[in-house]
């Protein structure tokens, strides 16, 4: 089986703000992750990633910020969904507060 697009989707929080989202399912689990995804959430400001969650083969699930990268324990699609919103949140309020 091929890998199968779930969905592709770009949402703009401001002029210089925006997030994408891409999912596919795959046939089998890629190295080091234990589910049939693979995942790219991205948030960017003024053309700086400053949020992605992802996994690569070898690597695993995991999560880059500013402050570096850390490994992320996959649930599910919809926690991690409700984990990249939080970060967007949290993010959009601190840089509100600096």
């Amino acid at each position: 089986m091929k890998a199968l697009l779930l969905t592709q989707t770009r949402v703009a929080y401001t002029d210089s703000s925006f997030a994408e989202i891409v999912v596919w399912e795959v046939s089998r689990p890629l190295e080091s992750s234990a589910h049939s995804y693979k995942y790219r959430l991205a948030f960017v400001v003024d053309g700086v990633c400053v949020l992605r969650y992802d996994n690569e083969s070898g690597k695993g699930d995991h999560r880059h910020t500013l402050d570096g990268e850390a490994r992320y324990r996959f649930l599910s699609l919809d926690r991690l969904f409700a984990d990249f919103d939080r970060d967007i949140r949290r993010f959009i309020h601190e840089d509100r507060n600096t």
